[in-house]
């Protein structure tokens, strides 16, 4: 069983958003219940059939990680009331995405493939290959969209437009490379390379805050260390633990979120394939066995939970 939509009333509920994956919920414009749920989107389009433990899996690697980086920013988690969900601060979010590139991969290649030796204002070196390493991370911001996509914004835009102030931005730079330096830390430690992820941050008080997810498959990209020099040196594609099975499999069957494009039919087989492949990037990224919660009932225990988690805190 899979939880694609909930439809909660907890106390002192002001608000909710659907998000692509997420459900949440704003407590006494103090605290959000974020749900995980079992949504998966691919192309900017959300697929018609759940994942079973998939929202399971982020919600539990993000908490993980952000115990693990803790030290380094504060975030905006308070509790995980259950398997699903996540506790924490209401900050008001910082309209830009902090994303940090170690490779040259994905998008950055795309654009450097096109001829391009600059993005989001920073320079990229002449002569590398697809996967190659940068010499060192560069990070390269996206504007945050509530809707359409995310758009590349440079450094010096973000300032001139005041999306964030001069002394924020900085603050937020210097946690990226410090979350990155320990993503890839923690990475090396699995057998794995960090490629790329993204960060949000928000603030409350006048503190800047790490929010939403950290370091999962569907916000960062990894390749698996063992065999990576061989195959850059044989331009071979790398072994990736990501997301990118999904896509790879609707590209396969024709669907790349082009316009007219149908999403090819999600079969039980593909549903459990998938759900598996999550099940595996858990126990990879964290080194813990997956423990399944129980399936029955799902929406009835998630409200139960939060709502003890409402009463008792």
């Amino acid at each position: 069983m899979a939880v694609t939509l909930t439809h909660f009333n907890f106390p002192g509920q002001k608000s909710f958003y659907k998000g692509k994956v997420r459900d949440v919920y704003n407590i006494n414009d103090e605290l959000l219940l974020m749900v995980a749920t079992d949504r998966i989107s691919a192309f900017d389009v959300v697929l018609p059939a759940g994942i079973p433990y998939k929202g399971q899996v982020l919600n539990q690697i993000a908490a993980e990680f952000l115990d693990a980086t803790a030290d380094i920013v504060p975030n905006w988690k308070i509790a995980i009331p259950d398997p699903m969900a996540t506790a924490g601060h209401l900050c008001e979010p910082f309209k830009v995405e902090m994303v940090i590139r170690g490779y040259l991969t994905g998008h950055a290649w795309r654009e450097y493939n096109q001829g391009k030796r600059e993005i989001c204002g920073v320079p990229m070196p002449e002569g590398m290959k697809e996967n190659q390493a940068f010499p060192s991370p560069i990070i390269t911001p996206t504007t945050k969209a509530d809707l359409g996509h995310d758009e590349d914004i440079s450094a010096e835009e973000i300032l001139k437009k005041g999306i964030v102030s001069e002394s924020d931005y900085s603050e937020l730079e210097s946690y990226t490379k410090r979350l990155f330096e320990r993503g890839t830390k923690l990475a090396a430690e699995r057998g794995l390379i960090l490629v790329d992820t993204k960060y949000e941050f928000g603030k409350k008080d006048g503190k800047i805050m790490l929010i939403d997810e950290i370091h999962t498959p569907d916000s960062s990209r990894y390749f698996y260390l063992e065999g990576y020099h061989q195959r850059l040196n044989d331009n071979l594609p790398q072994k990736q633990l990501s997301k990118e099975f999904v896509r790879e499999w609707l590209m396969q069957n024709g669907f790349s979120g082009k316009t007219g494009q149908t999403i090819p039919a999600m079969t039980p087989g593909i549903i459990h394939s998938i759900s598996e492949r999550y099940i595996e990037l858990y126990e990879k990224i964290t080194g813990k066995p997956f423990q399944k919660s129980p399936e029955d009932a799902l929406h009835k225990r998630i409200e139960n939970n939060c709502k003890s988690f409402l009463k008792n805190r």
